[in-house]
């Protein structure tokens, strides 16, 4: 009996050392290489010092057309800050599309195209898009959406981080 009471005291402190780690709800960005549609690179280690949205997505999503105005309106409203975004399309993207796609929209962030997929797989195997990150100064992902966010939510979040040293 003691051993079964001492195997369950160490799965419960176990548990409370799992939730504990899960509950600070940050873990260090995945290390990758964002490669941009001018050619030019950037890394995860580039993100730091700014809050940073990583957005997955695709010309071919509906939700991700949909939400676009949104993410802009975010980053406009926010860049001054200390704010980022960056824009990840999806390996199965034609380049083509997601060229024309960001002059015609007139994107004013940073727009990678994730051609082999390796950043897709790096940030946790992304397969639906939208996927969101947001970043924090230090690198760290705080939070994670698939789908459209809440935008309100997303902009509370937003202004909470900014405000960290």
């Amino acid at each position: 009996m003691k051993k079964y009471l001492a195997a369950a005291a160490v799965v419960v402190a176990l548990a409370t050392g799992v939730g504990v780690y899960l509950g600070s709800g940050a873990t260090a960005a995945p290390a990758s290489t964002f490669v941009l549609l001018d050619g030019t690179q950037k890394s995860t280690a580039d993100l730091k010092g700014k809050v940073t949205l990583v957005n997955f997505w695709a010309t071919s999503c509906v939700t991700c057309v949909g939400e676009m105005p949104k993410v802009i309106a975010t980053y406009d409203k926010y860049k001054a800050q200390g704010y980022d975004t960056l824009a990840v399309a999806m390996s199965y993207d034609p380049p083509s599309y997601v060229v024309n796609f960001a002059e015609t929209r007139k994107l004013p962030f940073k727009v990678a195209i994730d051609n082999t997929g390796s950043v897709a797989q790096a940030w946790g195997d992304v397969k639906l898009t939208p996927t969101t990150y947001l970043v924090n100064k230090r690198g760290e992902i705080v939070k994670r959406y698939v789908g459209e966010p809440d935008f309100a939510e997303l902009h509370k979040l937003i202004e909470k981080l900014l405000a960290e040293a």
